[in-house]
């Protein structure tokens, strides 16, 4: 069994393996790799129970941990998935969003698990990595936006 060096430890109430199947359904590269069982009762939980999944979003290794309500989350942690074009943008925002989420600002989102979502095209990366009047363009474009319109973020950035 190979561990990871280091690995997203993600906190859930009691849903860490649902959360993980949805990932796993919904990005490229990702997968539930084990699901473990709590040896014994504990504070929010019964022997039995599941207690962590290991899991990969898009590549990058995660724990899912069932440790009840004391702790939530919140947007100083997001994934940011790069996306090519609009369709595979709009895949993963309307799984997300259509799935209980809920929509925020400038292309984020966040589950039904409470975990925030950047769902970001190449073009607007590029774009602010160009600098400049280009990415002052593209950055006030992306500010009138909730899912990011791949189309309106190119025509801001030709001017």
């Amino acid at each position: 069994m190979a561990i990871a060096k280091n690995t997203v430890c993600l906190w859930f109430d009691k849903d860490a393996e649902a959360a993980a199947n949805f990932y796993a359904q919904t990005f490229p590269d990702s997968a539930v790799t084990a699901v473990h069982r709590a040896p014994t009762d504990y504070p929010s939980g019964k022997q039995g129970d599941v207690l962590t999944v290991e899991f990969t979003v898009a590549a990058i290794p995660c724990i899912g941990l069932n440790g009840g309500p004391a702790f939530t989350h919140d947007e100083a942690f997001s994934f940011q998935i790069s996306t090519e074009d609009q369709e595979e943008n709009d895949r993963y925002w309307n799984a997300i969003v259509g799935n209980g989420g809920q929509e925020s600002a400038c292309g984020w989102c966040k589950d039904k698990w409470g975990i925030s979502w950047q769902i970001t095209p190449h073009t607007l990366m590029e774009a602010f990595a160009a600098g400049g009047a280009e990415a002052k363009r593209a950055f006030a474009a992306m500010m009138e936006m909730r899912k990011i319109d791949i189309a309106a973020i190119d025509a801001a950035r030709r001017g």
